[in-house]
């Protein structure tokens, strides 16, 4: 399945390193599938390719087929538990992802090419992968800055022969709260203007730090930022996302279902989401998941993830994406 039959692609863009846009890419591909759309995920940071990892499937290798190459396949489309749905269960839809990273004979191996290069495996990414004919959204994960990557990838998707006016694509621009990161993630807005790629919104990531033991958030970088950023360029505040080292962090380094506090039932903290309402409310119950358990190796991550704190912020922000996927072109402030 080429670019041109996917209804929707969003490239997850930031002008600056460490703001955490595979996490994002992530959990904005985790919380589509959980509301039940088939999802994609192509990382294109060439040099930093840590999809695979977020994923959990770093030792997965892609396979060559008549035409290109096939995704793998994180999760297929089915039934899962998750105490906040209708009848304890929800049903999600399958999710997929293509890394460089899956070419890489060792995770440590460094990727060293010149602009040329890099230009043309992201064009081979974009047009030689076989995505599911189901796919309804592509996420697409990006290196900091605005350079060859990103030229390319523009290139591509800006194309009326590869992406047609009858899909949506529109970037999420990911910053911190800092003043030094709004600085550099404002130039990547102005690249979306120059180039004509709308933005569908802002996230403000790490806006805060969840304490492990009582799930309050303390603003330790500050607060505001992203969505200052957001009003001054006209296009739409997504969200504000804490760090949640203990439950978002646990989740992927060590596999573990999030819990929070020393009983079962933390709560969950309270997190600005979609354009500045604030919502709290109680964390699903964990059970006995723990490392190594046998529970723990049949659960899949989406599943996990529903315990997770940033989970309900994130499908707020999925729920105002998919509502208006158009987004805007992003206008410099007078």
């Amino acid at each position: 399945m080429s670019l041109t039959s996917i209804p929707h692609i969003i490239p997850v863009l930031s002008g600056k390193g460490g703001v955490g846009k595979s996490s994002v890419t992530t959990q904005l591909a985790l919380s589509l599938s959980l509301a039940g759309y088939t999802v994609s995920v192509l990382d294109i940071d060439l040099t930093g390719p840590s999809i695979p990892r977020f994923f959990g499937v770093e030792k997965a290798k892609i396979k060559q087929a008549p035409g290109g190459w096939l995704p793998v396949q994180i999760h297929p489309s089915t039934t899962i538990s998750d105490a906040s749905a209708a009848g304890n269960e929800r049903k999600v839809g399958a999710l997929y992802c293509m890394s460089l990273g899956f070419l890489l004979q060792d995770r440590g191996d460094a990727v060293v090419w010149r602009g040329p290069k890099k230009t043309a495996m992201v064009k081979q990414l974009l047009s030689d992968v076989l995505w599911p004919p189901e796919t309804e959204y592509l996420i697409i994960d990006t290196p900091p800055g605005t350079s060859d990557e990103h030229i390319s990838m523009a290139t591509q998707l800006l194309d009326p022969e590869r992406v047609t006016q009858s899909q949506t694509l529109s970037a999420v621009i990911v910053t911190t709260p800092q003043a030094i990161a709004t600085a550099d993630v404002r130039k990547e807005l102005t690249f979306c203007q120059k180039v004509g790629l709308k933005v569908a919104g802002v996230v403000e990531n790490m806006a805060g730090f969840v304490c492990p033991c009582c799930g309050e958030v303390t603003n330790v970088f500050s607060k505001g930022g992203g969505q200052v950023m957001a009003r001054d360029w006209g296009v739409q505040f997504l969200g504000s996302v804490p760090l949640d080292g203990d439950g978002w962090g646990r989740l992927i380094e060590e596999g573990k279902r999030p819990q929070y506090g020393a009983t079962e039932e933390a709560q969950t903290p309270r997190i600005v989401s979609n354009g500045g309402t604030e919502s709290s409310g109680s964390a699903i119950p964990n059970g006995d998941h723990s490392k190594g358990s046998p529970s723990q190796a049949y659960e899949k991550l989406v599943e996990k993830y529903t315990s997770c704190s940033l989970c309900p912020p994130f499908r707020e922000m999925t729920k105002v994406m998919t509502e208006n996927p158009v987004g805007n072109l992003p206008q410099p402030p007078d």
